[in-house]
């Protein structure tokens, strides 16, 4: 499928989103707008990273016309080779012992269950989506008061799929969400509107609702709506924010597309982009994270917009793009070759 530039800018944000949460600094007035900002930052980019993951699984087999039989599996393989890919580069920034909590290892491990649902209709991938959304928050709060994890392989499977930031069995919600989305024509405006007025729905009734819930009910996790508290109403909130975020870039992406063209070459050098800042971060050291500031943050941001805005003019695809389109395309083509056309 030809690429979508508002998919790149709504990646891109999340990037820069990303960096923010890692090395944004703090508002000069706490409770200020500027610190609602900052804030917004916590949370919120990751899960739209996440949701975008969904989409891109979706155009990667077929969007709004799944591919089916060979080409659905030439299709899984390229997302499992993509996801033992991202895996490993997740593992290796996590030896890099930053402040910084990777979310690669979690992404390719929710690429791995993609897998599994490409060939989903709408409807089934949405009533899936809610129900992990309500299910799973209750099934991880289960599991961390009645359960020690260990340490070992079994230990960080649990965290991954459980743990307090990034877990998988929650988080498979926003892939969700997104896979479905990326089934419709991103296209038609008439979709992008129907997906900005759900996004506004899902906002209200995730954050207002926990709100409500937290007053009238019960002050608890499972209705917290704090950044990472991977409750029901976070993950409703959050997938409402990412819908949002997805149909504005669309919608100025096909308006003034120059205009956001540094935003959609970070989100285009996305994976390139978010280990570079990991490995920025080890570079430089823990105080950028824990003694944020207001130059380095500036830095990080106009250093990442600037090198990824040439390197895509110049050289195309990222280096870390171009492994994963390499390994995942060699390795379809040696699991699943493409059949010799007949003559």
């Amino acid at each position: 499928m030809a690429r979508l530039v508002g998919i790149d800018v709504a990646r891109g944000i999340a990037v820069l989103g990303m960096i923010t949460a890692h090395v944004g600094p703090y508002a000069p007035v706490p409770g200020s707008v500027l610190d609602r900002v900052l804030d917004s930052a916590d949370g919120r980019p990751s899960a739209l990273f996440v949701v975008l993951a969904g989409l891109s699984l979706a155009l990667l087999s077929g969007g709004p016309s799944p591919v089916v039989e060979r080409d659905l599996t030439r299709a899984r393989v390229r997302v499992a080779a993509r996801a033992v890919v991202v895996l490993v580069v997740g593992l290796l920034l996590e030896r890099l012992d930053t402040p910084i909590l990777v979310i690669l290892p979690t992404y390719a491990v929710l690429f791995l269950a993609g897998c599994l649902v490409l060939t989903w209709p709408v409807r089934t991938l949405v009533a899936t989506a809610a129900g992990v959304a309500l299910v799973a928050p209750l099934v991880r709060g289960a599991f961390e008061l009645n359960t020690d994890p260990g340490a070992g392989l079994l230990g960080d499977l649990a965290v991954l799929l459980v743990g307090p930031h990034y877990p998988a069995l929650v988080w498979f919600a926003y892939l969700l969400a997104g896979l479905a989305l990326g089934r419709c024509d991103l296209t038609s405006a008439g979709v992008q509107r129907r997906a900005a007025l759900l996004g506004a729905a899902l906002v209200v009734a995730g954050y207002g609702g926990g709100w409500l819930a937290r007053t009238l009910v019960l002050d608890h996790p499972l209705t917290s709506t704090a950044p990472h508290s991977s409750s029901t109403f976070e993950v409703v909130g959050n997938t409402g924010v990412a819908l949002l975020v997805i149909c504005a870039s669309l919608a100025a992406a096909a308006r003034v597309p120059r205009v956001l063209s540094p935003v959609a070459a970070v989100g285009a050098l996305a994976f390139t982009a978010y280990t570079a800042q990991v490995v920025a971060v080890a570079v430089i050291g823990p105080a950028v994270v824990w003694e944020p500031r207001w130059e380095s943050w500036v830095a990080f941001v106009v250093g990442t917009v600037l090198v990824c805005w040439a390197w895509r003019a110049w050289l195309g695809r990222g280096p870390l793009e171009r492994l994963l389109h390499g390994v995942s395309t060699r390795v379809a083509e040696r699991l699943v070759p493409r059949e010799t056309p007949l003559v």
